[in-house]
């Protein structure tokens, strides 16, 4: 099992949140908040994951997330969406872009959890 997670979140409080739920069960979590600088992130850290938010400054992660499913080094990342934007067309297009799950702030800590363990299977 690869417990590497990138957490792309530009809020401070709900990056240490997630960042401690998910270290407290045994995930290692590295945080970046810039949507520019995010693809090379991914390419340094090598995530097992990655927990992505859709306003991020300079980049949108639907734009984030079209380059991952786009190169054949993280086309099979499991993605997280985390976002305050919750209409059904944000959902929507996060699918067809190739989110591997979508959950709407706020969240519930044993939503993301449970997301978690699903995408990051052993």
């Amino acid at each position: 099992m690869d417990n590497r997670i990138l957490l792309i979140e530009d809020e401070p409080n709900i990056s240490e949140a997630i960042r401690f739920i998910l270290q407290r069960d045994g995930y290692l979590v590295d945080m970046h908040s810039d949507g520019a600088t995010a693809l090379a992130a991914v390419a340094q850290k090598h995530p097992g994951m990655v927990i992505l938010d859709v306003m991020l400054p300079n980049r949108s992660g639907f734009d984030i997330l079209r380059d991952l499913r786009a190169n054949d080094a993280t086309a099979g990342l499991p993605v997280l969406i985390l976002t305050a934007r919750g209409q059904d067309k944000d959902r929507d297009l996060a699918m067809r872009l190739g989110a591997s799950r979508f959950i709407t702030k706020p969240f519930s800590n044993a939503d993301v959890l449970t997301a978690v363990r699903e995408l990051i299977a052993p």
